[in-house]
């Protein structure tokens, strides 16, 4: 592929023990030791009490489908050769959301609440339906 990606992280030195991690197939979260909350995106102080005191935990790899849109154009690569494709916003069973994208999505289309379970594509994370999956509408 020539020229730049823009589906690759550029990990830091905060964030490259989450990327690592997703690279083996594990989800992280951070989790503050103040107050007990689990937060995304990674950063170095807690968003809900402003500790410094977090640390990173292994998530679950669950999740619920928040929201969800149809991207049916996405000029820059290597998105040019996915469309369509479902960009959602899940909330992980950790309590953090997070932006992703749905993959191998039922022919019935996703519902929101639907029980997601996380999967990796080139060490990044995206969600796929999950155990527990409402079935559709009877035919």
């Amino acid at each position: 592929m020539d020229g730049p990606r823009h589906d690759v992280p550029e990990p830091d030195a905060l964030t490259r023990p989450y990327w690592e991690a997703a690279a083996r197939g594990r989800l992280l979260v951070r989790r503050c030791g103040a107050c007990g909350r689990a937060h995304h995106y990674p950063r170095e102080f807690c968003p809900y009490c402003w500790s410094e005191e977090v640390a990173w935990e292994e998530a679950s790899g669950r999740a619920t489908l928040y929201t969800w849109s149809a991207v049916h154009r996405n000029d820059l690569p290597p998105f040019t050769g996915r469309v369509p494709y479902l960009a959602a916003v899940v909330d992980l069973a950790e309590g953090p959301r997070m932006m992703t994208e749905l993959v191998d999505c039922p022919q019935d289309g996703p519902r929101a609440g639907m029980p997601l379970e996380v999967a990796f594509r080139d060490g990044v994370p995206v969600f796929r339906p999950g155990p527990g999956r409402a079935a559709g509408p009877a035919g």
